[in-house]
């Protein structure tokens, strides 16, 4: 099966409104788009008010990582298509994560979890993977 969104033509700046207007509507306080060197988005940060502070969460945009999935898919497009499709598909996510959200089974903060950010690029799904952060009574698997 292909990856979802693999044709989509939807510009990226369409993806982007959408997902800001989604997270703006599900409680997000601060948006911020992050450029590459060039230019291009390459991911968004946004900040929820929890508990009276805002909280951080930051969702990437792997671009190689969807260029990877056409090369192992043999599908022939080019960055431009992987970066629409990168986008198209963390628009669908975000708008799926907003809709557990509105019907009440989690809050916002809870479904975006692991995307929590300590300000300096690292989230809690990072730091967790890289062993600084351990949860009691989870053990290695060897």
């Amino acid at each position: 099966m292909a990856i979802k969104n693999y044709s989509s033509k939807v510009d990226v700046y369409t993806s982007l409104g959408e997902i800001q207007g989604a997270l703006a509507k599900g409680g997000a306080r601060k948006i911020m788009i992050d450029y590459d060197e060039t230019g291009d988005p390459i991911g968004l940060t946004f900040g929820l008010l929890v508990e009276g502070q805002i909280l951080g969460f930051q969702l990437p945009a792997n671009i190689d990582g969807v260029l990877a999935a056409f090369k192992r898919e043999k599908i022939k497009v080019d960055r431009e298509q992987a970066k629409r499709t990168a986008w198209r598909n963390i628009r669908d996510w975000v708008l799926a994560q907003m809709a557990f959200v509105e019907a009440g089974n989690v809050q916002a903060d809870e479904v975006f979890l692991p995307y929590l950010t300590d300000g300096r690029g690292t989230t809690l799904y990072t730091a967790f993977r890289s062993g600084q952060l351990a949860l009691p009574g989870v053990q290695e698997v060897k």
